[in-house]
C-alpha cells in the first residue's frame, strides 16, 4: 500500500524539480532582454547526447518564428553554437558582422539585428547558452560594454543555480529534444490594470495592494485601511453602490462585475473613469470566513478607449502576437479581408485566408519582427481586390494596417503576381533553407567519405531527433555498410549483401530514387513483412543518386514514433540531393589518396635493416591530400664501414618531390654503398640534385656510425638539427650547416664528430614536426627536445608514438613529418624520463 504512495511522492519531486528549473530560466531569460533593452532572447540546453543543445526557454519571440533552430548541432556555424561549444562570448553589433563572421546565418536571417551570445555554465562544465537579439541599423555599435558584463554575470549566476540544483535535486541539465520550451512574452505596457483587496466586512477594514492604491489615486502608505477612504474617492452617486456591494457579497458571497466610478486625477479631479469590482467570500467552514471580501478592481478603461478608437477607424487595423496568431481586428479589417472575426481570432492570416499563404507574406512578418522596423506588402483577395498591407513591429507583437489599393504595376512590388496565384502555396519555412545550407557547407568541407558520414551523423540526427544513422553504398550491384551509429548495433544488418534488385526499403528507395517515409512498426510490416525492426520504431530511406549513378541510401532510424510532417518530408528529400554528390566526390578523392599514398610508401623502405648493437625505430605521418603527396624520406644503409642514418625533406608537395625524393634516396644510398666519407656523401647529393634540375631544393641529414664505437661523423644540408637523449641529459647537437641541396654545385658540407653513450637515443625528423605557423622554429625544436627528455616509454616503437601524439592530434598540420629514431646499446637500458640540461 506504501508503494503508490511513494511513486506519487517521488513523481511530485521531479515534477516540482522541472518547474524550479522552468522558473529559473524563464526568469533568466527576461532578465537578459529587459536589462539590455532587446526585443527577444533564449537559452538553450544541451542535449543528453551532447551533439546539439536544445531551445529550452525564450522571452519575446515565439519558437515557431524562427522554425529550424529549436535543435542546433553543436558544430553548427552560428552563435549560440559557437558559443556554447568554444565557451566565449559571440557579440555580433549589426547584421554586416554577421554577414562576416557567420554568413550562414545571414543568409538564412538576411534581417537588420544584432546579438548576442554567451556560454551557461559552472567551472569548467558547459551545460548550454544564452542569447539576446536586438534591433541593429548598419553601423551599429551594438551592446556597450556595461551591458556586455551584465549579460554575462546573468549567464555565469543561471549556470551556477543549474549547478546547485543539479546537487540539490541530481535534476541534469541536459535538455531533452521533444521537451517544449518555457515562453515569456516580451515586456510591454499594460492595457489593463488589476487591484487586489481583502475585507472585513464587519468591521469594514481593507487590506489593499498598491496597485490598487494607484486605481484609486492614493499613495499606498498613505491609505488608512478605511473603506470609507476608498469610498471618497468615487462618483458621489456610486458610493451608495459600494456598500450595496458590500451587503450583497455578505448575502449571496460574492460579487460580478459591479462597476464603480472613480475620480481621475489626470483631469483635475473633475472627471471619472469606469472600473468593475469583483469579488467572493471565500470558501471555508469557518463562520469568519464570510463576513470577509476578497478580490480585485480592474482598470481597463486605456484598453477599451484604445479600442472605441480604433473601430471608428475605416482603415483596416488588426494585431498579431510574435508568433503570426491574429489577435485583434477592427471591423473595417474584416470587411476588407472578407473574414468573420471568430474565423480569424487566434488563427494566422495564411491559414484562413489562402490568397495570403504567400511565402513573401510569411517573410514580410518575419522580418518585421527580427529587425523591428517597418514592412509594407500588397496582396490580391479574389478575384481581384487589391490591398495594401503595412506591419509595424515592437517586441510584444506587431499592429497591422491594411487597405484598398489599386491594382499594381509589374514593377511595383516582387511579390504582386506571386500573391496573386497563391491559393494553394505552403509558406516557406526559414528552417528548410537553413538545414540545407547548414548541411551543404559542411559537405563542402568534408573530403573524405568518412567525414561525409560524420558530417551527416552530426546534423541530421540532431535536426530531426532522430538516434539511429545507417549509409549504405552500392558496391558490385550490391548493398555494404559504409557507416553507421547509434546504440542498436544491428540496426539495418539485414541489409548487408543484399542485391540492389531486391525488394526492400533500401533497395526500392534507391531503385525507384523515392525516398520512403515509414513512420511505425505496424507500417513496415504491412509494407515489407518479416524484416525485423532492430528496436527503431519510425525510419526515413533517402536514396543517394549522383548524375543519375546510383550511389547508396541514407536511413535515418527513430526509437519512438516520428510523423514525418512535409516540412520534414521536403527538407531530407532536398538533402538527400546534397548527400549523393558529396558522399560521391569522397569516395572518387579516397580512390585517389589510396594510390597516392601508396605510391608514396612504395619509395620509402618497407623495412628497416637489422643491425647489432642498434635499434631503428621510424614513422612517416603524411600531412597533405589527394595528390599532393610530400617529398620527405628516411633510411638506414648498413655499409662495410659501418650504418648510414639518413633523413631528408624536398620542398613541395607533389609528384615531382616525391620523385626528385626517390632519385635523391637512390642516389645517396648509392654513395654511401661505395665507401665515400660522408662530407663526399652529401656533396655527390647536391650535384645530382643539381643535374636533375627539377626546380626543387632539398634538406638532408647523413650521418655515419663507425663499426665497434661510440661515435659517427655527421653532415648537414640545411635540416633541422638532430636530437641525443643521453643517460644523463639530452641535447640539440651542434652540427656544421651546410647550404641546402640544389643550389650551388661547389657547395660543401663539414663533418661533424658526435659520440654515443650506451643507452643514448637519437633522433632525426623534418621540419613538419616542430613547425608551427607564426612561431619561431626554434621553439618547436626545444618542445620536442623537452618530450624526448621526459616522455616515459617501454620500447623505441612507444617513444616514437609519444613524439607523434601530438601532431597525430592537430588539426591544422599542413606538411608531412618524417621520424627516425636510433638506440645504441639496444636492451642495456629501458626508456625511462632522462634529466635534461
Amino acid at each position: 500500500m506504501g508503494r503508490p504512495a511513494h511513486t506519487g511522492t517521488m513523481r511530485g519531486m521531479v515534477v516540482g524539480e522541472m518547474a524550479e528549473r522552468e522558473d529559473l530560466l524563464a526568469a533568466t531569460v527576461v532578465e537578459a532582454v529587459k536589462g539590455t533593452g532587446a526585443y527577444a532572447g533564449s537559452v538553450f540546453l544541451r542535449s543528453r547526447d551532447r551533439r546539439s543543445i536544445v531551445l529550452a526557454a525564450t522571452c519575446g519571440m515565439p519558437p515557431s518564428l524562427l522554425g529550424g533552430w529549436h535543435l542546433i548541432p553543436v558544430s553548427s556555424p552560428i552563435p549560440v553554437a559557437a558559443a556554447y561549444s568554444s565557451g566565449r562570448t559571440v557579440h555580433l553589433a549589426d547584421a554586416d558582422e554577421t554577414m562576416c563572421r557567420f554568413p550562414q546565418l545571414a543568409v538564412a536571417l538576411p534581417y537588420a539585428f544584432g546579438s548576442y551570445s554567451v556560454p551557461v555554465g559552472a567551472g569548467e562544465e558547459t551545460f548550454g547558452a544564452l542569447a539576446i537579439v536586438w534591433a541593429a541599423s548598419p553601423g551599429s555599435e551594438g551592446l556597450s560594454k556595461a551591458q556586455r558584463r551584465r549579460v554575462r554575470t546573468i549567464a555565469k549566476r543561471l549556470g551556477a543555480s543549474l549547478a546547485d540544483l543539479r546537487g540539490r535535486t541530481g535534476d541534469p541539465v541536459e535538455c531533452d529534444p521533444q521537451t517544449i520550451p518555457v515562453e515569456s512574452p516580451a515586456p510591454s505596457a499594460p492595457a489593463v490594470r488589476a487591484g487586489l483587496f481583502d475585507w472585513d466586512l464587519v468591521t469594514g477594514t481593507l487590506t489593499v495592494d498598491d496597485e490598487l492604491c494607484a486605481i484609486f489615486g492614493l499613495a499606498p502608505r498613505a491609505f488608512d485601511g478605511r473603506a470609507e477612504t476608498l469610498a471618497s474617492c468615487l462618483h458621489p452617486g456610486d458610493r451608495a453602490a459600494l456598500r450595496a456591494a458590500a451587503r450583497a457579497a455578505a448575502t449571496e458571497g460574492r460579487i460580478t462585475s459591479w462597476r464603480l466610478r472613480i475620480r481621475d486625477q489626470r483631469v483635475g479631479g473633475e472627471g471619472y473613469r469606469t472600473v468593475e469590482l469583483w469579488g467572493r467570500a471565500p470558501e471555508a467552514d469557518d463562520a469568519r470566513a464570510r463576513t470577509h471580501l476578497v478580490g480585485t478592481v480592474v482598470d481597463a478603461q486605456v484598453g477599451s478607449a484604445a479600442v472605441a478608437a480604433v473601430e471608428r477607424l475605416r482603415d483596416g487595423v488588426f494585431s498579431l502576437a510574435p508568433d503570426g496568431r491574429v489577435t485583434y481586428a477592427n471591423h473595417s479589417a474584416l470587411q476588407l479581408l472578407s473574414v468573420r472575426g471568430d474565423e480569424l481570432l487566434g488563427q494566422s492570416l495564411s491559414d484562413v485566408l489562402p490568397w495570403l499563404a504567400d511565402p513573401d507574406v510569411e517573410y514580410r512578418h518575419r522580418s518585421a519582427m527580427i529587425s523591428q522596423a517597418p514592412v509594407s506588402f500588397l496582396a490580391c483577395r479574389p478575384p481581384d481586390r487589391w490591398l495594401a498591407f503595412t506591419l509595424h513591429p515592437e517586441a510584444d507583437g506587431v499592429t497591422g494596417r491594411v487597405v484598398p489599393s489599386g491594382q499594381p504595376s509589374s514593377t511595383s512590388t516582387p511579390s504582386a503576381s506571386s500573391a496573386k496565384t497563391a491559393t494553394a502555396a505552403t509558406p516557406a519555412r526559414l528552417g528548410v533553407m537553413y538545414h540545407v545550407l547548414q548541411l551543404g557547407s559542411a559537405l563542402t568541407e568534408a573530403v573524405t567519405a568518412r567525414e561525409v558520414c560524420e558530417v551527416i551523423s552530426d546534423q541530421l540526427l540532431p535536426a530531426f531527433g532522430g538516434q539511429q544513422l545507417a549509409i549504405y553504398v552500392v558496391r558490385d550491384e550490391t548493398m555494404h555498410l559504409l557507416f553507421h551509429t547509434g546504440h542498436h548495433e544491428d540496426f539495418l544488418d539485414w541489409l548487408e549483401g543484399v542485391p540492389l534488385h531486391a525488394r526492400l526499403p533500401g533497395t526500392e528507395t534507391l531503385t525507384s530514387g523515392a525516398p520512403l517515409f515509414i513512420e511505425s512498426q505496424q507500417d513496415l510490416a504491412q509494407g515489407y513483412p518479416g524484416i525485423p525492426t532492430g528496436g527503431v520504431s519510425s525510419w526515413a530511406y533517402l536514396p543517394l543518386i549522383a548524375s543519375s549513378h546510383p550511389v547508396g541510401t541514407c536511413v535515418l532510424g527513430f526509437d519512438e514514433i516520428h510523423r514525418f510532417t512535409e516540412k520534414d518530408r521536403g527538407i531530407l528529400t532536398a538533402l538527400a540531393g546534397l548527400i549523393a554528390q558529396a558522399l560521391e566526390r569522397a569516395r572518387l578523392y579516397d580512390s585517389e589518396f589510396a594510390l597516392a599514398r601508396g605510391l608514396q610508401q612504395a619509395l620509402l623502405p618497407h623495412r628497416l635493416p637489422v643491425v647489432p648493437g642498434i635499434r631503428t625505430v621510424a614513422r612517416y605521418l603524411p600531412g597533405t591530400s589527394g595528390m599532393d603527396i610530400g617529398g620527405d624520406w628516411y633510411d638506414v644503409i648498413p655499409t662495410g664501414s659501418g650504418v648510414c642514418l639518413v633523413i631528408g625533406d624536398v620542398e613541395g608537395h607533389s609528384i615531382a618531390a616525391a620523385a626528385t625524393m626517390a632519385q635523391l634516396r637512390s642516389a645517396v644510398r648509392a654513395f654511401a654503398a661505395v665507401g665515400h666519407a660522408p662530407e663526399e656523401v652529401m656533396a655527390g647529393a647536391n650535384r645530382t640534385l643539381i643535374d636533375l634540375d627539377p626546380g626543387l631544393l632539398a634538406s638532408c641529414c647523413y650521418i655515419h656510425l663507425e663499426p665497434h664505437g661510440h661515435h659517427a661523423y655527421a653532415v648537414s644540408a640545411g635540416h633541422p638539427p638532430p636530437l641525443l637523449r643521453r643517460p644523463d641529459a639530452t641535447n640539440t647537437l651542434e652540427l656544421y650547416v651546410g647550404p641546402l641541396l640544389g643550389v650551388d654545385r661547389a657547395s660543401a658540407y663539414p663533418a661533424t664528430r658526435i659520440d654515443f653513450p650506451p643507452g643514448s637515443v637519437l633522433a632525426l625528423y623534418t621540419d613538419g614536426l616542430v613547425e608551427e605557423r607564426g612561431a619561431d622554429i626554434d621553439v618547436g625544436i626545444d618542445r620536442l627536445r623537452a618530450s624526448l627528455a621526459h616522455a616515459p616509454a617501454d620500447s623505441l616503437d612507444e617513444l616514437a608514438d609519444r613524439l607523434l601524439r601530438n601532431a597525430r592530434d592537430s588539426s591544422c598540420r599542413a606538411d608531412d613529418i618524417a621520424l627516425l629514431l636510433t638506440e645504441f646499446g639496444s636492451g642495456q637500458a629501458r626508456f625511462l624520463p632522462a634529466v635534461t640540461r
